[in-house]
């Protein structure tokens, strides 16, 4: 607790894009085998540092088999809400759940990243007699608590009930308990997001934990079962008040990214593949006139390959999906990246009219069939998945690893952790950096990345910029 507002906390996004840069990130590393426990690694993203694009620190958890995936600030840039009953909370904690696990670390960065260290530990057993749920995986730092959403409802399947979002005292860490008073028809969970002044929520939908912890189910993707819908909430009352199917051939519906200043009642949403046709897509929403729309602004086409450079699941196909597994939007709301898995490919859209997305770059690295380098030289298995940019929109971070077991049917040779950076022109456009290649630990993939001082998937603003 501190006397007056954290200084990485800023009221509007235009604010933290001057803030100054970040000189390290957090990397999450995740044992596929489950032979070691999962870490964390702290990376220095300084240029002028002789330790750039080195694991400088790491913390490595005292548990296996917890699946690292997505995590999170305790207190972010929502804080500074005037519905905060907390605004004197630092960034100071993040919050690493296992999805697999259902346990939760808490690591203290006090004294910086490179002191990281584990502060807490919640036991599965917690989230279950308090939530009824399981799996948990997106954190996001909300005006009164910590906002963690779940893959899996009670019982060893997770399909005792639907899957939902809990919240976390973010000064104790306890859990509190469920979210949701009324959730409709809303009965799978991924990612969410909120308009915190105009006090809605939006969220999306992958699939049960028997449709991805061995694997993806092919016969459920081709009878177009995984998640196809998005749900809107009044964020106060904590009710659905509107779902939208996308239309079942649009499966996997993940990440949300609404625009960052909150007089802009619009986002985005990445669609993983088009059961008609292998296509990826992007959405945009929006709120008119008290209702929310939501339509396909952009689509990214497959590419056809020979059926002996496939691996088995897509050999019938003939082609390489782009496998839309992650998108990011700038601070200043200007470019949306979007993580092709499958092609590999990291692809720049400039949003300024969000219904009308134009193509302002794209690189190439990895990629089922493409096998793309890195221009530095080095082998890049698996493709673009979790990225991060820094707060000034001129770097952007990006790992290789989308979830264990769905790496090794699509990347059977495997995936070793990799982590790379793109320079960003100032009209548009992205270079990949041929300096950057964080070579993690033996043995570990790499997942999502935040960085010191909050980030463009995590703070939330609360006042307009101007």
């Amino acid at each position: 607790m501190t006397v007056r507002p954290d200084r990485t906390f800023h009221a509007t996004a235009k604010l933290a894009m001057q803030a100054p840069g970040e000189n390290f990130a957090y990397t999450l590393m995740l044992s596929p085998d489950f032979s070691r426990p999962d870490g964390l690694a702290i990376v220095d993203v300084d240029p002028k540092s002789k330790d750039y694009s080195k694991v400088v620190h790491s913390v490595i958890m005292p548990n296996k088999g917890d699946e690292f995936h997505h995590f999170g600030w305790n207190a972010c840039s929502s804080a500074l809400s005037p519905l905060n009953g907390h605004p004197f909370l630092e960034r100071r904690f993040l919050i690493i759940p296992g999805i697999r696990s259902s346990r939760i670390y808490v690591i203290d960065t006090k004294g910086g990243p490179t002191k990281a260290k584990i502060h807490k530990v919640i036991e599965p057993e917690e989230v279950f007699a308090k939530t009824g749920y399981s799996r948990p995986h997106t954190i996001h730092c909300g005006p009164e608590g910590i906002y963690v959403s779940t893959l899996g409802g009670g019982g060893p399947e997770g399909t005792d009930g639907p899957p939902g979002i809990f919240v976390m005292d973010c000064e104790t860490f306890d859990v509190i308990g469920r979210y949701e008073i009324d959730r409709g028809p809303q009965d799978k969970q991924y990612d969410f997001w909120w308009n915190l002044p105009r006090d809605y929520m939006v969220s999306s939908e992958w699939a049960l934990p028997p449709q991805f912890e061995k694997g993806i189910v092919p016969e459920d993707l081709l009878s177009n079962k995984y998640g196809h819908r998005v749900h809107f909430w009044d964020l106060r009352e904590r009710r659905n008040v509107q779902t939208i199917d996308l239309g079942v051939n649009h499966q996997m519906a993940l990440e949300v990214r609404p625009a960052h200043d909150p007089v802009k009642e619009y986002g985005f949403l990445g669609v993983v593949v088009d059961t008609t046709n292998l296509e990826g897509s992007i959405w945009t929403w929006w709120r008119e006139d008290g209702k929310f729309h939501c339509e396909k602004t952009a689509t990214i086409p497959p590419e056809a390959a020979a059926k002996d450079d496939l691996p088995p699941l897509l050999q019938g196909f003939e082609a390489v999906p782009p496998l839309v597994t992650d998108i990011d939007l700038s601070l200043d709301d200007r470019f949306l990246y979007v993580s092709c898995w499958g092609t590999g490919e990291m692809r720049q859209y400039d949003v300024t009219d969000p219904m009308k997305p134009k193509l302002a770059g794209s690189v190439h690295i990895g990629g089922i069939t493409r096998k793309t380098k890195h221009p530095g030289g080095r082998d890049y298995r698996g493709g673009p998945q979790m990225v991060e940019i820094s707060r000034d929109g001129k770097r952007v971070y990006w790992t290789n690893s989308l979830y264990s077991t769905w790496d090794d049917q699509f990347y059977p040779d495997g995936i070793p952790a990799a982590m790379v950076k793109a320079s960003v022109g100032e009209n548009g456009g992205i270079t990949l950096d041929k300096d950057f290649y964080v070579k993690f630990p033996e043995g570990y993939r790499s997942h999502q990345i935040r960085l010191e001082g909050g980030d463009c998937s995590t703070d939330s603003f609360c006042y307009p910029s101007v």
